[in-house]
């Protein structure tokens, strides 16, 4: 049988060539890059250029793992200096210079009790994975299968940490309380009243004997919920939750995933709170835009038998040079407070812009964690109470017209209906003048966009 040689395609730079390329050749589990057709090849800062020479400015952050922005000066340091020394970039999980100054430096920044009885373990380098060994670690601890979470989460697509997300199709070991939220409260009520109803559920599931509720493992929550639609967690609630879990001897795991590393105004997000979790799960901005994802527990939980979590690659030394190098810079230079500072004042700006459509829902947030959730005022249901239904239509044409102004943003939420900004934390007060008067413009045209304004079916 006759061989025919495949013809080898000259890679070119040329944005048209490798988008196609991509179309061709990519799953069709890729997301971002569908809704973003734009090929980078330089970025620095807030700033992206493609390869059709466009600069745009990123509020995707690499859905928040950029602290610090794209290519920021201490993290190419850090990197250069781990190369320039002929380290080993692979060690497994041997110990190592650049391993022991990340670990310092982490645990210098957590909750002070965390930190003085802390244990750390390196997972696999994605978030979902430290997910896993979290989840591993209190089932193993107490003896214990089911485990605690939350309507509206979002903890990784790995078959554990997707069964304690909302948006698993079958539970086997999930619980589900209802997470606090002002605008869509599961109680019709929101505000404080609402988030003392859900703690009052989850109080009564566990006190009542006859509520057909196991005794769990543990509860995991997300501070601040991002992929489920940018929902604060309210500080009282979250301090009753840790009441909760520790009247009934339950580990409490804090997902920081995307709330860490003063994202949310705070360096955790816990910290808002005043509370101390037996468990953080971190990734993200940890490795400094490198991979890394690493669970830190009260040593007390420190049951682990030898390879009983592991994998190949939770050494990466590059990651941790990265890492430490953000976590140091966020903490000497008062990023966390800068983003509350400004985070604040464009939360104010985006609550404004809803004078002006009234498709705007609702614009909420913490820090440099904003959301705006769109909404189709003409398409209630009849008989339907509480706000309008989510538009995820016009959520996707805002998106599109932001690109078309070189603004990159997200979406997220039920229905993806919730236009996400997550800028770096080194933001400058002109830059997010600039983010908010494209975003502004964008909004101004979709509704002048006649596509947009047609009927839609309400989504169900």
């Amino acid at each position: 049988m006759a061989v025919t040689e495949s013809v080898p395609i000259a890679p070119t730079t040329t944005q048209e060539g490798v988008l196609r390329r991509q179309s061709l050749r990519e799953s069709a589990a890729r997301t971002y890059a569908r809704a973003l057709p734009i090929v980078p090849v330089r970025a620095r800062g807030l700033t992206i250029e493609g390869a059709d020479g466009r600069r745009y400015l990123d509020c995707l952050s690499g859905a928040g793992t950029l602290a610090l922005g794209h290519n920021h000066p201490v993290v190419l340091q850090a990197i250069r200096d781990v190369l320039d020394s002929e380290a080993p970039l692979h060690v497994l999980d041997l110990a190592t210079p650049v391993k022991d100054a990340f670990v310092t430096e982490l645990f210098r920044t957590l909750p002070g009790e965390l930190a003085a009885h802390g244990r750390i373990q390196f997972c696999g380098p994605a978030g979902t994975d430290a997910v896993e060994a979290a989840l591993k670690l209190v089932r193993r601890a107490t003896g214990r299968q089911p485990v605690l979470g939350f309507t509206g989460a979002y903890h990784g697509m790995t078959a554990g940490a997707l069964d304690v997300s909302s948006a698993a199709t079958s539970v086997r070991d999930t619980l589900r309380l209802p997470y606090p939220q002002d605008y869509r409260c599961p109680f019709g009520v929101g505000g404080e009243a609402g988030a003392a109803l859900g703690a009052r559920l989850a109080e009564s599931y566990l006190d009542d004997p006859k509520s057909g509720v196991p005794q769990p493992a543990g509860l995991i929550v997300e501070p601040v919920q991002g992929e489920g639609g940018v929902h604060p967690a309210p500080d009282a609630w979250l301090r009753r939750m840790r009441t909760l879990t520790r009247t009934h001897g339950l580990p409490l795991i804090a997902d920081e995933v995307q709330t860490g590393v003063g994202r949310t105004g705070a360096f955790w997000a816990v910290d808002h709170a005043g509370v101390v979790p037996d468990v953080m799960v971190l990734s993200k901005a940890i490795g400094g835009s490198l991979p890394l994802a690493v669970v830190v527990y009260h040593e007390d939980l420190d049951v682990w038998e030898p390879g009983a979590h592991a994998g190949t690659f939770r050494g990466n030394q590059l990651a941790m040079a990265a890492g430490a190098a953000t976590l140091a810079y966020v903490r000497e230079n008062g990023l966390a407070e800068r983003a509350r500072v400004l985070g604040a004042r464009m939360l104010s700006a985006l609550r404004s812009l809803a004078s002006r459509h009234a498709w705007i829902g609702d614009a909420r947030g913490r820090g440099l964690m904003l959301g705006v959730e769109l909404v189709d005022p003409e398409g209630a249901r009849p008989g339907a109470s509480g706000p309008p239904p989510a538009d995820s239509a016009r959520a996707v044409a805002v998106r599109r017209e932001c690109l078309r102004r070189g603004l990159i943003v997200e979406l997220g939420g039920r229905h993806s209906a919730v236009v996400r900004l997550l800028p770096p934390l080194t933001l400058t007060d002109d830059q997010a003048t600039a983010v908010l008067d494209r975003f502004a413009d964008a909004l101004d045209a979709v509704d002048r966009d006649p596509r947009v304004r047609a009927p839609r079916t309400p989504p169900v």
